[in-house]
């Protein structure tokens, strides 16, 4: 019997108001569920999980029996910040039931990692530039925050970086170290992170400075566990990091561009993914709406390490998260503005993007996680 794949598919449900100033209305109804077939990309739609406000960004816990998706919101139960929804996911038909929402002590939470040993969610606060940690208990529920970590500071930007901005929390594969890009700050944060007690600790180098006004927004680990490549989000670039998995330290060796040499209009960089096979690199632009691809050498740190291959237009307006499929063989990309998804296939040895047929409907589509069944 042939294997299927689902599409999880966060959105934007109501108003949300962006680091920019823009007020944007969602028009998502919850976490919308497409069923794929992994060999010929077509998709169609298979569940909604109703009721769930602004689920802007989606995390699979490591069993697969359960969903995590941050509640983008300045106020929950009439306090102020943001929660974290936890859901089981039915093993048969990959819907989802809501177990409980704890608060991230956070406005506008963005991002959300489950550790690799599954027993902490981890969030990443926008507005409020801080980092919640969340036990994770045995039926799959969230218990109440064990760390939240604030940082402090601004940027160069007066208008992006007035502040700390926490954008997105990864951890490294020894389940050790967590990265944080902070927006606002300029850097990519480094702290030890304990598992089993839930709490993040500053490492001994606290942090990795960027380039001052590039706004470090998404990152992504190569297979090799030596090799970090990390989205800016306001200067539109790609930043490529050395990383020593015995210490947790990591510094940058090269910065490339993400959008065409002559592009002169407005554009933002968003979220970055590397290929299952490690050799290939993709970042999304909003205002480009495209997706870059590089080509990544085989010896970390060499002059040649990123080669430009090129741009793909996302069919849509707006490209935020994607995502690459388990076998490699197809990208997703979320295009907010144009409520669409659009699939492309991917050659397994130039890493170049085709477009398939397949453009679907999604309303306010921000994240996209895929699970096998």
């Amino acid at each position: 019997m042939a294997r299927e794949l689902l599409v999880y598919v966060g959105t934007y449900t109501e108003v949300i108001r962006f680091g920019t100033g823009e007020t944007f209305e969602g028009r998502g109804k919850g976490i919308h569920i497409y069923r794929m077939d992994p060999s010929s990309g077509t998709m169609e739609p298979h569940a909604l999980a109703e009721d769930v406000e602004n689920p802007s960004y989606l995390a699979f816990h490591p069993t697969q029996r359960f969903l995590y998706a941050v509640n983008e919101l300045k106020t929950f139960a009439g306090k102020p910040g943001g929660s974290l929804s936890a859901f089981s996911v039915d093993s048969e038909s990959g819907e989802l039931e809501l177990l409980n929402r704890q608060p991230t002590g956070g406005a506008d939470p963005c991002y959300v990692t489950i550790d690799g040993s599954g027993r902490n969610a981890l969030v990443a606060n926008y507005t409020s530039g801080s980092v919640c940690v969340f036990p994770i208990l045995e039926d799959g529920s969230l218990a109440e925050a064990s760390d939240l970590v604030q940082h402090r500071g601004s940027g160069t930007d007066p208008e992006r970086q007035a502040g700390p901005h926490a954008h997105s929390v990864v951890l490294d594969r020894s389940n050790r170290y967590a990265f944080i890009c902070d927006l606002g700050l300029d850097k990519l944060m480094i702290y030890r992170f304990d598992p089993v007690r839930g709490t993040l600790e500053p490492h001994k180098q606290p942090w990795v400075q960027l380039k001052p006004g590039a706004g470090p927004r998404h990152l992504a680990l190569h297979p090799d566990g030596e090799r970090v490549y990390l989205i800016n989000e306001l200067d539109s670039t790609l930043a490529a990091l050395r990383y020593n998995r015995g210490t947790g330290s990591m510094h940058c060796v090269r910065t490339v561009p993400a959008l065409p040499s002559d592009f002169r209009a407005a554009s933002t960089g968003a979220d970055v993914h590397i290929s299952p096979s490690g050799r290939y690199l993709y970042g999304s632009n909003r205002g480009h709406d495209s997706i870059v691809i590089y080509r990544i050498g085989a010896v970390a740190g060499s002059k040649d390490e990123l080669s430009y291959i090129g741009h793909v237009s996302t069919l849509g307006k707006t490209p935020r998260n994607f995502c690459i499929d388990p076998s490699g063989s197809f990208l997703l990309a979320a295009n907010q503005d144009s409520d669409t998804i659009a699939a492309f296939h991917i050659g397994p040895r130039s890493g170049k993007l085709t477009p398939t047929d397949q453009v679907i409907d999604a309303p306010t589509p921000v994240c996209i996680k895929t699970l096998l069944r």
